[in-house]
């Protein structure tokens, strides 16, 4: 628990009431400003305990109107009533006057983010803006000067803009980024890091204006507000400026980057406007104000809600005190505010993250009020300050300042000391049963106790009490400025720099233990037995034996940053009580407490520890076959950090922490409020390093561990809290009347309990046992206690077996407590799959029943927590867990529940869980049986129908017809209404019933009474609505009702049917409907008989196109005879195909010419070997192929022939088909040379000198189907082609080129023919390579080429390989180009001559005609236009795959 304690300030001059007050930020200097009518104004600063600097003193003759601290150096600007500003600087008390700028009160003094710009505004308006080094130092005169011509309210700096991300530059420049690049480089400006300071502000005046002014010094008007505005905050996570007027209308507005704002929300804060209204802003964006009422008004900006907080009278709060102040300790998360009855309230804010969804839901749940702290008077200012968050409070008298301290509490030798105020403590004697009080002369910040005595100091004084009986008196009293003591014996342990003194009891110095330089100076103190634990503020220990008369250093000093990184500082060192291990609790480099827990083993000169954030030390790995026991631990106490830590009184290897959350870090100077605390017990030794022995949650009524000395945990106790697991003294407390209450409780340890008074030899044997049973030495174990005969001690160590789930040696324990009841459930539990479970059932038995929720929750078995909560009666935390997590037993928690409360006699409630449970239709009329009167209300309001049915039976039992037939009603039970009504003779009622509502099982009831009463007409109709045709039918046979018989037999089954039939069959009358009968029944056989027989062809028919493959051949057979007999030809050939009788019906088509559709075919397909022979099947698929191609269905001639095997066939029907991609497709699949050379034929046939695709598969199908001498025909006829029709002999010498190829692959069949044809071939192929050769030669050398051709002609067999008038044609071109157009005219005549009947234009250019035409006189023949093909419109075709 933390103590506030207030110093009063010193001042000077007491007639003097303060005004102002404000704290450095970092720095513990408090600046007050007072006055008084007769002395005028007077600053001065005080230090943190209230000491006056008084060289920092000034005074004026007109009171100080405003203060301002610097943000980082210890200077002060002073703003006064005349409009002096003056800055004062501390420690020297230097004054610095700023030049005369403002002429009325100062109400604006504002620095910037690191202190370079102080603004200054007054009364009238004028603003000034001055420039300040690092030093804090004035620069020159006033950088900006401004005229509002108002009353200046309110300035806030522009939030500083972000600086370059080192980190993220340099891995850019890595990257290649050249910007970021020379951003490193020397050539560019300097780089900035960090945050850049923001020098432009804005302002506010009187009249509800705000300007901006920027980093030059230009002014601009922002935005303007109704009324004086009176705060201005940034909100800079959402980029908002928000503006307080003083009718407290709240605005914000959005601020744009081009300059301006824009309004975007304004709201009217629901207080009282006034004077003396407080408002502040915090950090996470809350605006909270004191407006003199007893609450404090809370508006989060962020999420858009606000809340109250009130006072608590029970807490120590009057009736009608209000709040007049409020200030926010952001590092503590404490609100501060003061009342008007002289008291401090604060609220603490829960350690779980204020952004969660439970802060969401209840924000105002998170703020918990403590208790107050008093000064007196009428608090009117409150202000938190300084990095040690301290607290400065005006009472409108003095000042006071309060600063925070941890309650001291201290345990030796079964006494306790623990602090109720500034300067009480109450000691508490465990051995002896007294509480004695100690009232000290001075704020008490440490206690110490040793054998007889009690020592207490305050960091500049000791004091030490002696104890003798029930009284304390001071045996020595001395100055000291130490801030931590230690006491052995008769010696003192204080600390100064560099040293350790040892002093007597009354001051005097005895020893002096010296430490290096590089050793520090010692800060942290610790006595165990005969050993001093001492740590330095360089992280440095020694430890000292004090066993002898001066004391001796046990070890060296040994630095424990070379062993732990990321070490900050030493937060606490403990010694065991050998003298063999120090423990240690450290904070990192970031101020944060370290997870872990560190051991310094002095004779082996090692450093182990245990970390509580993953739960596992760093040495001493538990036992293999333990790995669940292990995992469990570790989940038990991972995710924590150690608060406090100490070894036990007098046994070496025990060890007991505190651990927290880690979540509660942040709270770390105020250990005792965590919340959530667990308490860890640890071995430690040489041999098997770190154990865990014990880990429990503090008890709620327990404020602090205080110390270990088996066999107790001994704890401080909350105020006016006793926790009734705690034990009590050895004897009774005697204490005299004004006692104080009692601040110290002891419990047992885990394996201690019942035994707290064992004699040493049963206790060190129960040390020893749970220490090996941590180890997992058994046999150790079972060796230490082989000689104890107590059941108190077995059960003991069955409890241990708990914590460390060890069922093997649980059960030996209940062995030997002769538990058999326990050892049986035991051995049940086993055959549970979770160990957890197995061991949930042990702590039950042994009554544990904590452990085994926790065991039960830990393995997720939440149906046997729920069947544990069941027996427990604890039936809400039942009914919640089988809510949240055991749905599957949902209903059977409720009704367990309603029977239990049903026991205890609340009936209306367990009528509301058995509803829950779905069982109240049975159990509520049990349960309410005796109360009839109850029943009936209940019946009444259930609006339940099977309710309504058991209350209508038993009125019915009741013979209480009326009100059955009305609960009958409403229970729509229509077959007990009708019964009823029939009981009562009201047939008419019964029957409207039966009709109107159609219920089967009424209609049915009535039918059987009007049977019995001979109503057969009525009977067989209710009959029929209860669908119980077989009854009606049998009315209608035996009374011969034959019309409606045939319509019941339809709406009934098969064998009613059947029966109806043979009824019809064996009268001779209505056959047709016999036969109907019979189809309808399935009986098609019978039904087609009788129609034979009886000759009906219209139902015959009927029956018939019912008829497929699963009916009896000869049936189908005497069927088809029948439709042919009728001429109805299809359908004969449809039931001969379903009798299989294929070649008929394929004849029958033929015959009468009817079309083979493509499911026919596939029917008449014969796949089973049974039905015909092989070549018997293949005759016949190829008649239905013969008779399908007659009919044109190619395609399904194709797959039928292909069906028999016959793939020529199939191809020629295909051929005929002309479906070129499946003819492609059937040639690919088939694979025969036949088939593909009959594709390639046919594709040969058609145009494929317009479709590429043909011509690759006429290639391609001759290639495949190895007919080389083909597909060099082709080739030749493609080289013709080219040379008749394109004139392109370069394509046709390609094509022959093939053409040789292929005819070279060809076998020769023919006596010789192959090489005349080859010979012939190449003849064609040389003549044609010299015209080609020619034609490439004339745009080179044309005279050449010219002589070539000429040579050419000369060429015996020339044409067709070269056609004549080709080269003739050549010939004239060249000379018509040439202009030698009388040879060419000669070359004319002489290809006519030769080719007399031929056109010659198709040889010659047009140019070349046309010049012989005008220039010779050439005539041309008429009526020939025939088309000349030039060369850019030769058709590309490609001849080669």
């Amino acid at each position: 628990m933390a103590v506030y304690f207030d110093h009063r300030i010193e001042t000077p001059d007491r007639s003097n009431l303060p005004s102002h007050l404000t704290w450095h930020a970092t720095l513990p200097i408090l600046a007050v400003a007072s006055s008084s009518p007769a002395s005028g104004g007077s600053v001065d600063l005080y230090l943190q305990q209230g000491e006056c600097v008084k060289s920092c003193h000034v005074d004026r003759a007109q009171p100080a109107a405003a203060l301002r601290w610097h943000p980082v150096k210890p200077v002060l600007v002073l703003g006064w009533e005349s409009g002096e500003v003056v800055l004062l600087t501390h420690p020297s008390g230097d004054q610095t006057v700023l030049p005369a700028v403002h002429t009325a009160r100062i109400t604006l003094l504002e620095w910037s983010g690191s202190g370079s710009r102080l603004v200054t505004g007054d009364q009238n308006g004028a603003l000034a803006v001055w420039k300040l080094d690092a030093r804090g130092r004035l620069l020159g005169n006033h950088l900006v000067k401004h005229d509002y011509n108002k009353p200046l309210t309110c300035c806030i700096f522009k939030p500083a803009s972000p600086g370059v991300d080192v980190a993220m530059l340099a891995r850019a420049s890595v990257s290649g980024d050249e910007s970021a690049l020379d951003m490193f480089s020397w050539k560019g400006a300097p780089l900035k890091m960090g945050p850049q300071e923001g020098l432009g502000f804005y302002v506010s005046t009187a009249n509800g204006k705000v300007h901006a002014v920027d980093e030059q010094g230009r002014t601009s008007p922002l935005l303007s507000e109704d009324g004086s505005i009176r705060k201005l905050f940034y909100l800079d996570k959402r980029g908002v400026l928000v503006v307080v007027t003083d009718t407290l209308m709240l605005s914000q507005y959005t601020l744009r980057p081009e300059g301006g704002a824009h309004e975007s929300m304004k709201v009217k804060l629901s207080s009282t406007a006034g004077q003396n209204v407080d408002i502040i802003w915090t950090e996470n964006s809350l605006l909270i104000t004191a407006t003199g009422e007893p609450v404090v008004k809370i508006w989060d900006l962020e999420r858009d809600e606000n809340y109250v907080l009130s006072l608590d009278e029970t807490l120590g709060f009057k009736k009608g005190e209000m709040i007049n102040c409020v200030s926010y300790c952001a590092a503590k998360e404490i609100l501060a505010a003061g009342t008007s009855k002289g008291r401090i309230a604060m609220w603490k804010t829960a350690t779980q993250p204020m952004s969660s969804s439970s802060y969401r839901a209840d924000a105002k749940a998170l703020w918990k009020l403590q208790t107050p702290t008093e000064i007196h008077g009428n608090v009117t200012q409150l202000q938190w300050g300084s990095n040690q968050n301290l607290l400065a409070a005006n009472n409108s008298r003095t000042v006071l300042i309060l600063s925070e301290h941890v309650m001291s509490a201290h345990f030796g030798q079964q006494v306790a000391a623990v602090q109720l105020a500034p300067t009480q403590l109450s000691i508490t004697n465990f051995s002896s049963g007294e509480t004695l009080p100690l009232q000290c002369d001075m704020h008490v910040r440490g206690v110490c106790l040793s054998k007889d005595s009690v020592t207490v100091w305050n960091g500049k004084h000791i004091s030490v009490y002696e104890l003798s009986g029930t009284a304390l008196h001071v045996t020595g009293s001395f100055p000291c400025d130490s801030h931590i003591v230690a006491v052995h014996d008769e010696n003192l342990y204080t600390v100064e720099p560099s040293r350790v003194q040892i002093r007597t009891p009354q001051g005097t110095v005895k020893q002096l233990l010296t430490f290096s330089r590089a050793e520090g100076n010692p800060v942290l103190l610790d006595v165990c037995q005969s050993y001093l634990a001492v740590g330095t503020d360089t992280a440095h220990i020694r430890v000292y034996d004090l066993s002898r008369r001066d004391a001796k250093a046990h070890c060296g000093a040994k630095n424990l940053s070379d062993h732990i990184s990321g070490l900050g500082a030493l937060r606490s060192v403990k010694c065991n009580a050998s003298g063999s291990q120090v423990s240690l609790l450290t904070s990192q480099v970031n101020g944060r407490p370290d997870h872990k827990v560190y051991f310094y083993d002095i004779e082996m000169d090692t450093v182990t520890h245990f970390d509580f954030f993953t739960g596992r030390p760093s040495s001493g790995v538990s036992v293999p076959d333990e790995s669940d026991k292990q995992k469990f631990q570790e989940n038990e106490i991972s995710g924590r950090f150690p608060v406090s830590q100490y070894w036990d009184e007098s046994e070496p290897r025990l060890f007991v922490c505190e651990t927290a959350p880690i979540a509660s870090e942040k709270s770390a100077n105020a250990f005792s409020d965590l919340e959530d605390v667990s308490v860890v017990t640890l071995f430690c030794t040489q041999e098997h390093g770190l154990l865990l022995q014990d880990c429990f949650s503090r008890p709620s009524g327990l404020q602090a561990l205080l110390a270990l000395d088996v066999p107790y945990y001994y704890f401080t106790c909350k105020p006016g809290e006793q926790n009734p697991e705690v034990s009590p003294p050895d004897q009774p407390i005697r204490a005299a009347p004004a006692s104080p209450p009692l601040m110290a409780s002891r419990r047992p340890l885990r394996d201690f309990v019942g035994l707290e008074k064992c004699e040493k030899g049963t206790r060190d044997a129960m040390l020893n046992f749970s220490f090996y049973l941590s180890v997992g030495d058994m046999d150790e174990a079972f060796k230490s206690i082989k000689l104890i005969k107590s059941k108190a001690v077995w059960e003991n160590m069955a409890r241990m077996c708990v914590k460390t789930r060890r069922l093997d040696v649980a059960r030996m324990c209940l062995g030997n407590m002769g538990n058999a009841r326990a050892a049986k459930a035991v051995k049940e539990a086993e055959a549970e799959p979770e160990p957890e479970a197995q061991v949930a059932m042990l702590a039950i038995q042994l009554g544990m029943l904590e452990d085994a929720e926790k065991l039960y929750k830990s393995c997720h078995r939440y149906d046997l927590l729920n069947a544990f909560y069941q027996a427990s009666s604890e039936w809400q935390r039942a009914l919640e867990t089988a809510e949240a997590h055991d749905r599957i037993h949902l209903r059977t928690t409720y009704y367990n529940y309603a029977k239990y409360l049903e026991s205890m006699g609340h009936k209306n409630l367990a009528l509301a869980y058995y509803e829950k449970s779905d069982t109240h239709r049975v159990e509520v009329p049990r349960m309410l049986q005796d109360d009839t009167a109850s029943l009936e209300l209940y019946v009444t309001k259930a609006k339940d129908k099977n309710i309504y049915k058991w209350w209508a039976q038993y009125l019915e039992s009741q013979s209480n017809m009326e009100t059955a037939l009305l609960f009958y009603e409403r229970a729509q039970d229509y077959l007990s209404l009708v019964r009823v009504h029939c009981y009562l003779g009201n047939i008419p009622e019964a029957s409207q019933i039966a009709n109107n509502t159609g219920d089967r099982a009424a209609s049915y009831h009535l039918a059987r009474h009007y049977e019995g009463h001979d109503d057969i007409k009525q009977a067989v109709h209710f009959y029929t609505r209860a669908q119980a045709y077989n009854n009606a039918i049998r009315l209608c046979k035996e009374n011969g009702l034959d019309d409606q018989l045939m319509n019941l037999a339809l709406l009934s089954n098969p064998e009613d049917m059947m029966e109806a039939a043979c009824h019809y069959e064996e009268k001779g009358k209505h056959l047709d409907r016999a036969v109907a009968l019979y189809h309808k029944a399935g009986y098609v056989s019978k039904a087609l008989e009788l129609a034979f027989a009886t000759e009906q062809f219209a139902a015959l028919q009927l029956i018939a196109e019912e008829l497929d493959e699963n009916s009896d051949p000869a049936l189908l057979a005497r069927c088809s005879d029948f439709f042919v007999q009728h001429s109805q030809y299809e359908k004969a050939v449809e039931l001969l195909a379903a009798a299989k009788k294929y070649p008929q019906a394929v004849e029958l088509c033929l015959t009468h010419n009817l079309t083979i559709t493509e499911d026919l075919a596939e029917r008449m397909t014969v796949t089973d070997a049974k039905d015909l022979t092989e070549e018997a099947s293949k005759a016949l698929l190829e008649k239905i192929a013969d008779c399908c191609m007659s009919q044109g269905s190619y395609h399904l001639a194709t797959k039928v022939y292909t069906q028999a095997g016959n793939k020529h066939r199939a191809m020629k029907a295909l051929l005929k088909s002309g479906d070129t991609d499946k003819i492609a497709f059937f040639a690919n699949v088939s694979r025969q040379k036949e088939l593909f050379i009959m594709a390639a034929n046919y594709f040969q046939s058609l145009d494929w000198r317009k479709n590429p695709k043909n011509l690759k598969r006429i290639i391609e199908f001759y290639t495949k189907g190895k007919a080389p001498d083909l597909l060099g025909g082709f080739y030749e006829a493609c080289a013709q082609v080219e040379i008749d029709d394109y004139q392109n002999y370069e394509k046709a010498l390609d094509a022959l080129m093939e053409a040789f190829k292929c005819l070279s692959k060809a076998k020769d069949g023919s006596s010789g023919q192959q090489e005349v044809r080859l010979a012939d071939l190449q003849h064609k192929i040389v003549l044609i390579k010299k015209f080609v050769h020619i034609r490439r030669l004339h745009p080179e050398d044309p005279d050449e080429a010219v002589r070539l051709c000429e040579a050419l002609l000369e060429e015996p067999e020339l044409d067709p390989a070269v056609r004549i008038g080709d080269a003739y044609g050549f010939l004239i071109d060249h000379h018509c180009q040439q202009g030698r157009l009388q040879t060419a005219y000669q070359k004319l005549e002489e290809l006519q001559k030769l080719l007399p009947s031929q056109s010659i234009r198709f040889y010659i250019s047009q140019a070349s005609l046309d010049a012989l035409q005008k220039e010779m006189g050439f005539p041309l023949e008429s009526g020939d236009h025939k088309h000349v093909l030039r060369e850019e419109d030769e058709v590309e075709e490609d001849l080669t795959v």
